[in-house]
């Protein structure tokens, strides 16, 4: 049977509360079941409150995921901005609800967020270059200036999109390199996006003389782009004397090509119109150069070569070439 033992004052409080625990003081058994009844409480609702955080993250980031695919009905989803949206859903029911379980345990939460904006502000300040990129990344991912599969140009670099994450954009050029551009970079540069229209337009320049036929020349060039498959018939291509210039006259063609096809159409629609004119009898002006032979160079004389012989220098011949004589006069006279 348990009795009440009285305190002793002499000893410690710890270990005053364990002599009295060893020899089943009523009154402490009592305090320590009443904890041991709300911490197992507590534990429980604790529980309770974490598993029903994971599957409301979970349920979060299905809906977050739908509502992405439904906001793209025209268009396939986009993969990248579906995980990062139902991942930024699901991490922020969770850290919720782990504040939730901490302050269900007993554990003041104002200090801990305090921590953790402490924490973060330090973080963000040693790593401002990587959360720019962070940043820059979810504004592409929110305006969406390309996708994974698009060919674009950003800052310089031609390629094809083959990843886009929160810190950098991968790029495979034509030369099957990978390129890695940082989002913060990639979002304050100019990006052109080559793969975002129906049809891009391919224009060829030629040059022929001035005593062609230019009509001529015009109808050969839409013939050829008509002849090509890979040309788009709307709008329709496009011929006219462009320019006259030094060399000759400037005819163009102009033809839409979509973009897949666009570097090989444009290459064969090339070679094919200039072998059309050269079988219709156009030639094409080139560039010329002209040599030409100088002579050699000879210093004129000087002042000291044409001085008189009385001065003491030398006579020149040029200078004392006796004057011509007429008929029947003698050197004499």
């Amino acid at each position: 049977m348990a009795l009440d033992i009285p305190t002793d004052p002499t000893l410690p409080p710890f270990v005053d509360q364990a002599r009295r625990l060893m020899f089943g003081d009523t009154e402490l058994l009592r305090h320590l079941a009443d904890a041991a009844g709300g911490l197992a409480v507590n534990l429980a609702v604790a529980a309770l409150i974490f598993a029903g955080t994971l599957w409301a993250a979970n349920w979060a980031s299905r809906l977050a995921a739908q509502a992405i695919q439904r906001a793209h009905r025209r268009n396939p989803p986009d993969a990248t901005l579906q995980s990062f949206v139902s991942s930024l859903v699901r991490y922020t029911v969770v850290i919720v609800g782990l504040v939730a379980v901490l302050s269900q345990l007993g554990v003041k939460t104002t200090s801990v967020i305090a921590v953790l904006g402490a924490a973060s502000l330090a973080i963000g300040l040693a790593l401002q270059g990587a959360l720019a990129n962070v940043a820059a990344g979810v504004m592409l991912l929110v305006l969406r200036p390309y996708r994974v599969g698009d060919v674009v140009e950003i800052d310089g670099k031609t390629g094809t999109v083959r990843g886009l994450d929160l810190f950098a954009t991968r790029l495979s050029d034509g030369d099957n390199l990978m390129i890695f551009t940082p989002n913060a970079k990639a979002f304050g540069a100019t990006i052109v996006n080559l793969s975002a229209p129906v049809a891009r337009r391919a224009q060829l320049d030629f040059v022929i003389d001035y005593g062609d036929d230019v009509d001529r020349a015009l109808a050969l060039l839409l013939a050829c782009a008509a002849a090509e498959p890979r040309v788009a018939r709307t709008p329709a291509p496009w011929a006219k004397l462009t320019a006259l210039g030094d060399k000759g006259l400037t005819v163009s063609l102009r033809a839409w090509i979509p973009p897949k096809d666009f570097e090989d159409a444009r290459f064969d629609l090339m070679k094919a119109a200039k072998d059309r004119l050269e079988a219709a009898g156009y030639s094409f002006p080139y560039p010329h150069q002209v040599a030409v032979a100088q002579r050699g160079f000879q210093p004129p004389h000087s002042k000291a070569n044409g001085a008189t012989a009385g001065d003491g220098a030398a006579p020149s011949p040029r200078s004392f070439s006796p004057p011509p004589t007429t008929a029947g006069s003698s050197p004499d006279r």
